[in-house]
This record gives C-alpha cells, sequence and structure tokens, in this order.
C-alpha cells in the first residue's frame, strides 16, 4: 500500500483529524482504565484501513503512549518488580504468538471474526472493573494460574487487544493486589510487552500503515500524559459509555458486513 493513500483514497483532513482524535482519547483511556484500542481501531477503519491493516496500524500507533502511561506511573511500580519479573516473559511469548497468529489469519477469516472479537472487548470494557472487583473479594489464585491467564490474555492482545488492560486488571486481582495505581502502571508496562513485540512482527510482515500510525501516535502520547495525569481525580463513567456504544456499533456493522 502507498505511504500516502488509505484504502482507495488520499488521506484527508476529516481522516486526519479524526485519526488524532481517537488517537487522543485512546491514549488517555489507556491511562486510566484500558479500551482505547476500540477508538483507534474505529478511527483507522473510518480512513479506510483494511481491518487487519487497522488493527496492527492501531497496535503500532499506541505502543508510544503506552510507554508515556507507564512512565507517568513510574512511582507506583515500587512494589510490583517482583510481578513484572514474572510477568514481562510470559507477556513477550504471548504477544509474540497472537500477532503472528494474525498475520497469517486470511483477511476473510478475520473479517468472520472480527465481530466477535470486537463483541468481546466491548463486555469486557463494559463489565472489567465489575470482574476484578469479584476477584479481588473472591481470594487468591495460584502463580501458576495467573501464569496461564496472563499468557492467554497476552496472545489475544498480540491478536486483537481490546479491552486487554481490563483483564489484565482482573488478573491482577488474584494475586492479591489492591492498589489500583500501581495495577495501572503494572498494566501498562506489561502492554508495552505485549505490543512491542507485536508490532515488530506486524513491521517484519509489512502490515502497517506508517502515516496512520504516525498520527494515532502523536495523539496518544498526549492523551497518554493527560490520562496518568487525570487518572487520580476524573470519573470516566461518562467516556466509558461512548466507547462501549462505539464498540456495540462497530460490532453491529461488522457483523452486517460478514453474516448479511
Amino acid at each position: 500500500m502507498s505511504p500516502d493513500v488509505i484504502g482507495r483514497h488520499t488521506m484527508r483532513a476529516l481522516d486526519v483529524a479524526v485519526l488524532v482524535l481517537s488517537g487522543v482519547l485512546a491514549g488517555a483511556i489507556n491511562a486510566i482504565a484500558g479500551g482505547g484500542s476500540l477508538l483507534t481501531y474505529s478511527g483507522l477503519v473510518f480512513a479506510g484501513l483494511d481491518p487487519i491493516g487497522a488493527n496492527a496500524t492501531g497496535t503500532v500507533g499506541l505502543v508510544p503512549a503506552a510507554i508515556a502511561s507507564a512512565f507517568g506511573y513510574r512511582h507506583d511500580l515500587a512494589g510490583t518488580r517482583r510481578q513484572l519479573a514474572w510477568l514481562t516473559p510470559l507477556s513477550l511469548l504471548g504477544g509474540g504468538i497472537g500477532a503472528l497468529t494474525l498475520v497469517k489469519t486470511p483477511q476473510s477469516v478475520f473479517v468472520v471474526v472480527l465481530p466477535m472479537l470486537i463483541l468481546f472487548a466491548t463486555l469486557s470494557f463494559a463489565f472489567g472493573e465489575r470482574l476484578r472487583m469479584r476477584f479481588l473479594a473472591s481470594g487468591y489464585a495460584s502463580p501458576a494460574a495467573v501464569a496461564l491467564a496472563q499468557l492467554i490474555i497476552a496472545i489475544y492482545g498480540g491478536y486483537f487487544g481490546g479491552g486487554m488492560g481490563l483483564m489484565m486488571l482482573a488478573t491482577f486481582a488474584l494475586l492479591g493486589m489492591k492498589d489500583l495505581h500501581a495495577m495501572n502502571g503494572l498494566k501498562n508496562m506489561l502492554a508495552v510487552a505485549i505490543n512491542g513485540v507485536a508490532v515488530a512482527v506486524f513491521f517484519w510482515n509489512g502490515v502497517v500503515h506508517l502515516q496512520a500510525a504516525a498520527i494515532i501516535t502523536a495523539g496518544g502520547v498526549v492523551g497518554g500524559f493527560v490520562g496518568t495525569a487525570a487518572a487520580k481525580k476524573t470519573d470516566v463513567r461518562r467516556l466509558k459509555g461512548v466507547v462501549i456504544a462505539i464498540g456495540a456499533t462497530l460490532t453491529v456493522v461488522f457483523a452486517v458486513r460478514a453474516y448479511g
């Protein structure tokens, strides 16, 4: 694909504006909880990328935002070094497996599974906090069970990733973690690992639209810093409602395209 063309047309000013806005909002909401990839995905599809290209490009665009968010939580990570040490290798492994699976998936197959992935991501975003609280109240799980859960989440993250952060927060609750800021910091660091290895796979296989990724990156870094700064004093319920509505709409739209 030409670097100056998305889909069938040259990138319009409206495309750029939509991508910047989706990047800012996604970076902010990923810093606070997760689910921002639904916003970037919708923006990239609006701009004309094919489903796999939009998925890969959105991942690339949000990696710098995840790094910015992780940096913003650096003071909250002091008590998570042990968890970070053994969850990072699992995250790298799972992210690589998921990304390789994505690039080997035929476009026709991905279009069919896409509505289910978006629906799953939307439900994770809608009910992830309730799941985290339930896990927090239910007691601890064995390290082996948590390790398996993180590996599965990382594979999903490398393949699609929507709602990945909320799933990780729920898993951390099974480790007995209760400080949400420390959990967010750990989540962001592991997201960098998962998405970082996925990005390498996507670049190697040439499925990234560089211009769109750069625009998402610029917006995402700004949103990541803003979201981290606002995380301790922001009520994100309205923003979550918007993301859930977008996810539900995308589920219906892509289901109609795939099965209609």
